[in-house]
């Protein structure tokens, strides 16, 4: 079988961006670092990563994506046979490790990058409801309507990416509480959907 130049230079891509995640692990490269740097610690060229990745934020978005993948990943299997609150607080579990620190700060650079350009990061911006659905699935296998289990996701991931930034910036304060807080408020008794008059 002949593989066509896009799919080599899609494997190529992968292999590369395999080298990347082994490079730094759980990390990710920081804003300051340059595209020789990275090269150098992933042992490969600089002109590789521009080719494949086109800059240092593609190189971010593409290995915060293909990290964040594989820990939704784990999230999802874990959640199975759990509750939405389990999920919940597998999620914040996760992304407050202190391990997780360079990723968190990569994932607000790069979420501020694509807000100024959406059309360079489109992949990521797609990978960005994953935790939704998967939030709103439970939420409607508990009891809510499909369009009150998708607000509750939604509303639940915004709170976390906030609290998350919160956490990034201001690390004194004890955003566990707040979780908490959320998880409860959305026990609450769903507001009564107004029907339309007679």
């Amino acid at each position: 079988m002949i593989l066509s130049s896009t799919e080599r230079t899609g494997d190529a891509r992968e292999r590369l961006l395999a080298r990347l995640l082994d490079a730094f692990e759980e990390a990710l490269p920081t804003p300051e670092m340059s595209l020789r740097e990275i090269a150098a610690r992933a042992e490969t060229s600089h002109a590789l990563l521009r080719y494949h990745f086109g800059s240092l934020p593609g190189v971010l978005a593409a290995m915060l994506k293909a990290q964040r993948s594989r820990d939704n990943q784990a999230l999802l299997e874990a959640a199975q046979q759990g509750t939405f609150d389990d999920l919940v607080m597998a999620i914040w579990r996760t992304y407050t490790r202190p391990e997780q620190l360079s990723r968190v700060r990569g994932f607000f650079h790069v979420v501020g990058l694509a807000a100024y350009s959406p059309e360079n990061f489109r992949e990521f911006i797609d990978s960005l409801d994953d935790l939704t659905k998967s939030l709103a699935s439970l939420a409607e296998r508990e009891g809510l309507d499909t369009k009150e289990a998708l607000t509750l996701a939604t509303v639940t991931i915004a709170a976390i990416r906030g609290l998350l930034l919160q956490e990034v910036l201001t690390p004194a304060v004890h955003s566990e509480d707040a979780v908490a807080l959320i998880l409860r408020m959305s026990k609450g008794p769903s507001v009564p959907r107004t029907r339309p008059g007679p």
